[in-house]
């Protein structure tokens, strides 16, 4: 696999979000093991594996490429290589107001298992609290296991 180039994923990242990640924050996570990155021109996601369990770190798609598809692709692509490494659950945090993000989560067969208050830092200054997900990888023939 190629490993991606965090001058680029920084360069998507400053596109989708108000506070983006830097060039070296994406190097250094890159550099960790167990991080694996998933890319297409548009859009990336960034997973960290650790044993049996695997986080989603970001999902980052450009503006103008969104609500076609392409985030539910990353995540389903995301869950296949996190199975395929060895885990059996995968978790997120997102925002609680984020309603765009949250019915793809859904979408995606993840449920809510906690919550971080205050989690996230607002352009204004506000807060609001992460809602942390998360869904089985297992097998299930009863059931559409991935994306």
């Amino acid at each position: 696999m190629i490993r991606p180039d965090p001058a680029a994923l920084a360069a998507v990242h400053a596109r989708a979000f108000p506070a983006p990640w830097s060039r070296d924050e994406f190097a250094a996570l890159l550099a960790q093991p167990g991080v694996l990155a998933v890319v297409e021109p548009d859009g990336f996601i960034l997973i960290r594996i650790v044993l049996d369990e695997a986080e989603i770190l970001t999902l980052a798609v450009r503006p103008e490429a969104r609500r076609a598809g392409l985030g539910g692709r990353l995540v389903g692509q995301a869950a296949v290589a996190a199975a395929q490494a060895g885990a059996v659950r995968l978790f997120l945090e997102v925002a609680e107001d984020n309603a765009a993000a949250r019915a793809l989560y859904d979408r995606a067969g993840f449920r809510p298992i906690g919550r971080r208050k205050a989690y996230y830092a607002r352009p204004d200054g506000g807060r609001t609290d992460a809602l942390v997900l998360g869904r089985d990888l297992a097998m299930n023939p009863d059931t559409a296991p991935l994306p």
